[in-house]
This record gives structure tokens, sequence and C-alpha cells, in this order.
């Protein structure tokens, strides 16, 4: 880790002290200028324990994960059912992936200056389940079926996903990255009933009643774990740690501060994107979500078109979904111990790696193989993301996360057409070798890019402590 990434200075630097004599809190900066709210703790600040922003938001990140994920276990009944012809099935989640990436950093801004509440967002995103569900079902016609799925359906499961991560960051400050990838987590293994329902259970005589169903369901489950949604205050801090030094009588915490250390300024959006460093952030992502789509989208049809029946195909993309899903969790916990940026490298290896793989156990027909490799590329293809999201803060802050990350995040804008739609013209023209080689190889070129990622140092000069004091008096 490079010395600027280390956080030992902190425990010597100068730091101030505002204290409120009204209130329970109190406010101290360290020798960057930054400032943390201390002495609050969650139970005060909700009535609960602060494990409900875990659990909740893991709830509703299950509840809108079969949009993605189990999409593609459907696209045979719903072409058949609606007389879809062509590509339109990979391009409908692609256009689903483009609004669920598009509506992050709109949100963002709309959460951090107080416009929309976490309440009102996860409301909305409900809404935009239940609507994208009845476009597949009931849709007249594909461009319904683009509007309302991949419009309305992508900007609700968006709006679910940029609160749901945003929320257990801001509540976990200290130690974000196992409990990042735990909610992440949810966004994969949600859908693995519905892969099997939609699979095996689901067809042209009854594809409308069941998608009906399924989406009252969902966005009840959404609407349910979003009403008790409730932000932490600006710059808060567990009163437990102590954010100007790593001594703790936690392991786990004073391990994590170390590999992870806070971020030295609270960064704007625009602070962010000078630093250089959220800009590399956006394309790494843009490379590994493309390639995490195109497995998504393809591995079902290669799968089929390589003989495997399709109860097999079921079982590898819900293993895929899996090990998606827990591997997010399994990798957060393990950034805590090593590292974020060492542990991005890694993952990215293993997701271009992977691609290899499938494709040759799918080519020499080895059903073990394909099984395997399945779950190798769903655990590379998932870990991805918590490991961004929790980067994302610990570079720039709690504060402006929600922007920050939704700018990050954007990236799936072009990645979701890419693996999806864009992956459809390739597989058509090099075939099914050529595409896995190609997503395979821009997954080892994002674990190049990756080395080149560094906490950033502030863009304006810090606010001199004794200054802040006085501006607070």
């Amino acid at each position: 880790m490079p010395a600027s990434d280390m956080p030992e200075a902190n425990a010597t630097a100068p730091q101030a002290t505002l204290s409120r004599p009204d209130s329970a809190f109190r406010e101290v900066t360290d020798h960057n200028g930054r400032v943390y709210r201390i002495g609050e703790t969650d139970r005060q600040l909700m009535g609960r324990s602060r494990v409900w922003m875990v659990i909740l938001p893991w709830f509703a990140m299950m509840a809108i994960s079969s949009s993605e994920y189990a999409f593609t276990s459907a696209e045979e009944t719903l072409a058949e059912g609606h007389n879809w012809h062509g590509a339109h099935i990979f391009w409908l989640l692609g256009v689903w992936v483009f609004f669920q990436a598009a509506i992050a950093f709109p949100a963002g801004k709309l959460r951090e200056n107080g416009t929309l509440s976490a309440r009102n967002a996860m409301i909305l995103g409900a809404v935009g389940t239940v609507l994208g569900y009845l476009a597949l079902a009931y849709a007249p016609n594909v461009f319904w079926a683009y509007l309302g799925f991949g419009f309305f359906g992508g900007s609700g499961a968006g709006l679910v996903y940029a609160t749901c991560v945003n929320m257990v960051g801001k509540w976990y400050p200290e130690r974000k990255g196992g409990k990042t990838g735990f909610v992440n987590g949810g966004f994969a293994y949600g859908s693995v009933p519905f892969i099997f329902l939609f699979k095996s259970y689901m067809d042209t005589s009854n594809y409308g009643g069941v998608l009906l169903v399924v989406g009252l369901f969902l966005a009840a489950t959404v609407a349910a774990s979003g009403f008790f949604f409730k932000d932490p205050p600006k710059n808060w801090w567990p009163a437990h740690v102590d954010p100007l030094t790593v001594a703790t009588d936690d392991p786990r915490v004073r391990r994590s501060l170390l590999k992870n250390p806070p971020a030295d300024h609270q960064y704007t959006p625009m602070e962010a994107v000078r630093t250089g460093v959220l800009p590399l952030m956006w394309f790494c992502l843009l490379c590994t979500a493309g390639v995490n789509i195109f497995g998504i989208a393809f591995q079902v049809p290669f799968g089929d078109e390589m003989g495997f029946a399709g109860g097999i195909v079921a079982l590898a993309m819900s293993l895929k979904a899996i090990i998606n899903g827990t591997g997010r969790g399994v990798i957060g916990w393990i950034s805590d111990r090593y590292g974020r940026r060492q542990t991005l490298t890694f993952v990215c290896v293993v997701l271009g790696l992977s691609q290899f793989a499938v494709y040759f156990s799918g080519s020499i027909g080895s059903l073990p193989l394909f099984l395997m490799a399945s779950m190798v590329s769903g655990f590379g293809g998932g870990a991805i993301f918590p490991l961004f999201a929790a980067m994302t803060a610990d570079y720039f802050g709690e504060n402006n996360n929600a922007s920050n990350y939704g700018l990050v995040y954007s990236s799936k804008l072009v990645s979701g057409l890419v693996g999806s739609g864009l992956g459809a013209v390739v597989v058509a023209a090099w075939g099914y070798g050529g595409a896995f080689i190609l997503a395979g190889s821009i997954g080892l070129f994002a674990g190049g890019l990756s080395l080149f990622l560094r906490r950033p140092k502030p863009v304006i000069p810090a606010t001199p402590p004794d200054a802040l004091a006085l501006s607070r008096a």
C-alpha cells in the first residue's frame, strides 16, 4: 500500500474538538480538516440498532434482483408469448440496465440535498418494480415493454439499489466492506427461486399471471423494507470508535481502518472527478460490469446451444447467482482485512480467466466444468460491485457518497448496452468463442487498470482547525 494511503499520521495529527453543550454530540476535526460527528449512538438516532440498516436493505435488494438475473430464464417464453423476434430480449435487458444505472447520480443528488428521502425513494422504486413486471406480462407490443420494463422497471431498481448500498455505508463508515458486500449480495441470490420458476414452470399459457403475482410480491417487499429507512446525520461516526486514531479494542475495526483508512476529505462530485481517480474507477467498472452482464445475458443461450438440458442450464445460472451474491459478502469481508484495491485486482483477474473457462467447458461438453466455471464467473462478476461501492466512500467520504458512487456506477449505462445488446452483435459476428475470449481479455485488462487506483489527497486546501472553530463560534 502506498505511504499516502496509510493512516498512522492521524494518530498524532493536530485536532480540534467542537463541543455543543446543548446537544448529545460533539465534532472533532482531523489534520486534513475533515469533521467527524461523534457521541451519538445508533439507538439514540433511530430507536433501534443500526443492524436494521443492513437487514432491511438486504431484503429490498433481493426483491429487485430477479429483474436482471432471472430475466434471461424467461426469454424463450416471453419471445414466443409476445411474438418478439430478433434480439429484442437482449436489448430489453440492456435498456433495463441502462436506466438502472442512469438514475443513480440524479437520485443521489436529490437524496443529499433533502429533496428525496430514503423512504420515498424506496416507494418510487417499488412502483417502478411492479410496472416493469406488468409490462412484461401484458405489453401489447415491444415498445411498451421497453417503456415499462426498460425505463420504469430499470429506474425503479436503480433507486432501490442506490439507496440500499449508500444506506449501509453511512451507518457503518468504520467497517463498510463486509456489510456493503452482504447487502449487495442480495441483488444476485435473491433471484434464484425466480430463475427456476421462469425457466421450469412458466410457459405461454400462464406467464401473464405468474409475472403479475411476482411483481406485486416483490414491490410490496421493497415498499415494506423502505418504510423504515433512515439516514444518519452528516459526518456521523459511531461513538465507540475514535476516528482520529486506529487504536480500538475491536481488532476487526482496527485492521479495517489500517487497510482502508477514511477519506482525507468529504469530496463533492466535481472535486472527486478532478482528482482523476473517479474517472479511472468509472472506466474500470465499465469493463468489469460489461463482462458480468455479458455472462448473465449469454450463459443460458450458450448452454442451450452446447446441448445441456434446460434444467441443467437453470441450475448453472442459479449457482452463478448464488455464488455471485454470497461472493459479494465474502469479498467485502476480505477487503476489510487485506485492502480494497488489492482485492479488486484479484477479482478482476478471476473474472477474466473464468470467461475462458466457461467457453472451454461448454465447447467440450463437460457439465461439471461448465457448472464450476459458471460459479467462478459469478463470484468475479458479483464481487466488483461492493468493492467499488466501499472504495468510493473510502476515497471520497460518506457525505456525498450517493452522488459520487452514482457517478462511478453510471458506467453501467454503457456496460449494460455493451454486455447485452452489443454482446449479441459480437456473438452473431464472431460466435460464442470470439465473444467469450473478448470478454475474458477485457476482464484481465481491467485488472491491470486497477493497479493504478490510489486514495486521493484533497484537491482544495483543508480549512485550518482554528479557523473552523472560529466559524462555528
